[in-house]
């Protein structure tokens, strides 16, 4: 009777345990769609380069007329710059993301 019970037992826990282990399908390594994923990564990760590189440029001619004293334009850029700055931020932070992305997808994490 004890024996019936611990092998009932410990065939449900074997079952049961296969049932929750992660298996490669629902680790997103199934088929042609892992590929894909990271080319799509290094697709978003030049992109955001890109744009970043043209935000700091649009950053760099809106702070000369703050070096070299065109206060008058200064002012009226002002606001322009500090939404650079954000854009910018935010382009470095979408950046750190991707590239973590692609760092777990080419891992298999």
């Amino acid at each position: 009777m004890v024996r019936k019970l611990v092998l009932i037992l410990v065939t449900a826990t074997a079952v049961g345990g296969a049932a929750f282990t992660p298996s490669v399908a629902s680790a997103g390594w199934y088929g042609y769609g892992h590929r894909a994923d990271i080319r799509a990564d290094r697709a978003d990760i030049r992109a955001d380069r890109r744009d970043l590189r043209r935000d700091r440029a649009d950053f760099r001619r809106d702070f000369r007329d703050v070096r070299f004293g065109r206060f008058g334009d200064a002012s009226r850029d002002l606001a322009d710059l500090r939404r650079d700055r954000q854009d910018i931020r935010r382009d470095r932070s979408d950046l750190r993301h991707d590239r973590r992305d692609l760092f777990f997808d080419r891992r298999g994490y």
